[in-house]
């Protein structure tokens, strides 16, 4: 190992939204990614490109935006021909471990990392492919997803993060004891994640009359812009019977599991301490997408709101990063480029082909980027009828494409997204500039059709598989505790629920 090379560890979170974070001005108790933001760089407006699990996954994963990987949903196969950042620090010496869950779907659940210590928590085969047209699945959010949480003293989510928790743990002292290669170790959490159901202990470091309830409440049909009606009854939301009460349970639950989540990136911190590890290991915190906890009358994701879209994101590497903050546009895309250039690859010289991110190496030095430099982002799962597009630059923000009429917010002035500008006659200048971007970008016709064809052929091949012998895509440990994996296309709303022990 040389100092060139530092060890990495991605810690990751699933539906963790930045703004209840300390850093961001939110009101989670989390001394220990404190302690990471305060010693490290945090970038203020850091964004997924993909506001569900599997695609923003496979897209940070590539450096490419999904739709150019075939990520098209929860439901996709994220094909083996694709690098991931993985196979690249692998060509760079790197030994690569994934401890948790990445939603792979299909037959390799490695890509690029030699072993994975806990298997996959979802389905991973096509069981969750949507169909243009429908409006939801049966896998799909309910508003039971708000309505049941609370105390608990176990979930399946709980049993799966321990696991994780604990072989990430024991690969750091594996690590130390070898002293060979710089490694790559992703833990990766369910947590915050619904079922917003948290334990006592942690439940109780807040007062629940203090729990704030959302900024912004559900405005009138009038007055909401289309895609917002669309995923209100997409999850179930609307008339079904979500009071205040409801709100406030579920807003304490997930904050309760946003300090479950830092109690285990503390263990991990004091596993590096114990093993003297820290000193030559960036730390690095990331979520796949956040979660609208109620605001705009919405819950979970698929949304291009800020609470959904934005993501946290640290850098820890006190040994050769100054503590900082960045408020320029950033995303997922641009990890991948990072950790190469810090681990001595030149990820654009190894590329197939342009990667769709740029690294963060320079910004983590102290360097200021673009303000200007646009992100992407996109949607083409299931709750639109065709591919929706968001772009930011600047402070503006334009949401485009699905059938729907574009939106354009001014983050600035408006950051709570309520005043549509698209049809300001004085913004047409800027509108016109991003719905430009949003053109070059994407060919939204071919992409309906491609996305068309995709979903078809998984529908067919799932179908055929139902007939005779089911292969079996899986990937398992040596100690597999498989009694909180999901395998079912119909039943996530009663698996997310059967492991809760009721206080």
């Amino acid at each position: 190992m040389t100092s060139k090379q530092p060890n990495i560890l991605f810690i990751q979170a699933d539906q963790l939204k930045p703004q209840v974070l300390p850093m961001y001005g939110g009101p989670a108790i989390t001394p220990n990614l404190a302690q990471l933001a305060d010693n490290g760089v945090t970038f203020e407006n850091a964004y997924c490109n993909f506001p569900l699990c599997a695609p923003s996954r496979f897209s940070m994963l590539s450096g490419m935006l999904p739709s150019k990987i075939g990520a098209y949903d929860n439901g996709a196969e994220f094909p083996a021909s694709i690098p991931t950042v993985a196979h690249y620090l692998r060509l760079a010496g790197y030994r690569t471990t994934l401890s948790g869950k990445q939603h792979f779907v299909g037959p390799d659940l490695l890509h690029g990392f030699e072993e994975r210590l806990v298997p996959e928590l979802y389905p991973t085969d096509f069981s969750w492919t949507p169909r243009w047209g429908e409006e939801r699945m049966l896998s799909n959010n309910t508003a039971t997803g708000v309505t049941r949480s609370g105390i608990v003293k176990r979930t399946v989510q709980i049993d799966h993060d321990e696991a994780v928790f604990y072989h990430a743990k024991n690969k750091l002292h594996q690590f130390a004891r070898e002293n060979s290669a710089p490694f790559f170790l992703n833990a990766s959490f369910i947590h915050p994640h619904e079922p917003y159901c948290t334990l006592q202990e942690y439940w109780d470091l807040y007062r629940h009359d203090d729990i704030d309830l959302p900024n912004t409440p559900l405005q009138p049909e009038s007055e909401r812009e289309l895609h917002t009606t669309r995923m209100l009854h997409h999850a179930m939301l609307v008339d079904t019977g979500i009071l205040e009460a409801h709100v406030r349970v579920a807003r304490h639950g997930y904050l309760g599991n946003v300090s479950y989540f830092d109690e285990m990136v503390g263990g991990l911190m004091k596993t590096l301490e114990q093993t003297g590890l820290l000193a030559n290991t960036v730390i690095v915190i990331a979520a796949d997408h956040g979660d609208m906890l109620g605001e705009h009358g919405l819950w979970y994701k698929k949304h291009f709101f800020e609470d959904c879209i934005r993501v946290p994101l640290i850098i820890h590497w006190p040994e050769r990063f100054s503590p900082g903050r960045h408020s320029q546009p950033t995303s997922l895309l641009d990890l991948l480029p990072t950790l190469c250039d810090l681990a001595g690859i030149a990820s654009d010289e190894v590329a197939p082909e342009p990667l769709d991110g740029s690294s963060l190496l320079g910004a983590c030095e102290g360097q200021a980027r673009d303000e200007n430099s646009p992100v992407f982002a996109e949607i083409t799962s299931e709750g639109v009828p065709s591919p929706m597009f968001m772009v930011r630059k600047g402070k503006h923000k334009l949401i485009s494409g699905g059938g729907a009429p574009s939106v354009l917010y001014d983050l600035k002035r408006d950051p709570h997204e309520l005043i549509n500008l698209a049809r300001d006659s004085t913004h047409h200048e800027i509108l016109d500039e991003l719905e430009g971007l949003v053109q070059r970008q994407w060919d939204s016709e071919r992409l309906y059709g491609q996305v068309s064809i995709n979903q078809r052929q998984r529908r067919l091949v799932h179908a055929a598989h139902d007939v005779g012998k089911t292969p079996a895509w899986e990937y398992q440990s040596e100690d597999l505790a498989d009694y909180w994996i999901h395998r079912d296309s119909k039943g996530y709303n009663d698996w997310a629920w059967k492991g809760i022990s009721e206080v």
